[in-house]
């Protein structure tokens, strides 16, 4: 089996040593940067599975280098920071982190995030068993739970591995609101059962996204209040869709 590869992005020698070090442990394949130019640079050649990135860096910080990466690459980003305010995690979670971790975390709760972020992107034996059946179509909306891709109107349409999380419970449950409690527990982990942020920061995201590849202002993932969300079963790309409704 394949090492998983993780890459450690932090402008501190003793912090990337340490970190590295300990997942190095864990049986982890670990690159190790100091700043996130370097980062962009060398992002072909490291390929990782995961990204390790500090927010706090000279040059450019980790919500640039981020949203740079987010226009080419999915792949999953765990923030890092020594700022515990909130609006450095809902700034990272809308630019496309998937996870965000203050320092000082403990190790257990490092490799805890590591863990479910890598389990999120990863398809599982039953996911590359599938052929045909991975295959969710919904109106314009075409998901494959094995390769993790999805398309509107054919066309691809990129979503992080959470966001696809997020899109795939929807999408089982067409027509059917989803609880906040079960969307956060089966898409980040049953600890996140109350951080409803992680759960408005990501519709959004999606939602942002739709608008920009149907041009339309029909809203398909509808906010039930305090309760949940529901995607609606979505029209024909042929079919009027009423903008008022």
């Amino acid at each position: 089996m394949r090492m998983q590869k993780i890459c450690v992005v932090d402008d501190e020698p003793k912090i990337l040593r340490f970190i590295a070090a300990n997942l190095k442990s864990m049986g982890y394949h670990v690159s190790t940067v100091g700043s996130g130019e370097e980062l962009l640079e060398t992002y072909d050649l490291i390929s990782p599975d995961l990204i390790l990135l500090d927010i706090m860096m000279p040059g450019h910080d980790g919500f640039y280098v981020l949203e740079k990466l987010r226009k080419f690459t999915n792949v999953p980003v765990i923030m890092l920071t020594a700022r515990s305010n909130s609006q450095d995690k809902v700034q990272a979670l809308n630019v496309g982190a998937d996870d965000y971790l203050t320092k000082p975390f403990s190790l257990d709760e490092l490799f805890a995030r590591v863990k479910a972020v890598l389990r999120r992107s990863q398809p599982s034996i039953a996911d590359q068993q599938m052929t045909n059946t991975s295959i969710i179509k919904t109106g314009e909306f075409s998901l494959d739970i094995a390769s993790k891709r999805s398309w509107i109107n054919e066309k691809e349409f990129k979503l992080t591995f959470t966001e696809f999380s997020l899109m795939e419970i929807l999408a089982l449950n067409l027509d059917k609101v989803v609880q906040h409690e079960t969307l956060l527990t089966e898409v980040w982990g049953p600890e996140y059962r109350d951080d409803v942020e992680y759960l408005r920061v990501g519709i959004a995201r999606i939602r942002r996204k739709i608008k920009e590849k149907l041009k339309k202002e029909q809203e398909y993932i509808v906010t039930y209040p305090g309760l949940g969300y529901m995607l609606k079963g979505l029209p024909q790309a042929n079919e009027e869709v009423d903008l008022h409704s």
